[in-house]
């Protein structure tokens, strides 16, 4: 999978999802290592979502891992905790905040 192939399919995951409810300004950064290697944003906006490929300078947290752990967490079969507790998912930043992930997945 090419780096655009994996933007694609983040964006087609996440086309339908209602978080209406969010109203907090987060912005999240994820580093994906391996195959589809490179640097996108998800921003939680007055309840809207944007996924941008592009690196973000001012995020909350920053994740690193494979585009297999991403698409795991999306698809519910990998809880973002488990995958930071087996060193799967890298985590930088606001902790507190990088757990408000759970609610966009």
């Amino acid at each position: 999978m090419t780096y655009e192939e994996m933007i694609v399919k983040v964006k087609d995951n996440f086309k339908d999802k209602d978080i209406s409810h969010m109203k907090e300004h987060l912005v999240y950064q994820f580093n994906i290592t391996g195959e589809g290697e490179g640097s996108f944003y998800v921003e939680v906006k007055d309840g809207n979502l944007f996924i941008e490929p592009y690196t973000y300078n001012d995020n909350d947290a920053i994740f690193t891992c494979t585009a297999d752990v991403l698409f795991k967490l999306i698809s519910k079969k990998l809880d973002p905790i488990a995958a930071f507790t087996f060193k799967k998912l890298k985590v930088d930043g606001d902790l507190g905040k990088a757990l408000k992930l759970k609610e966009i997945l």
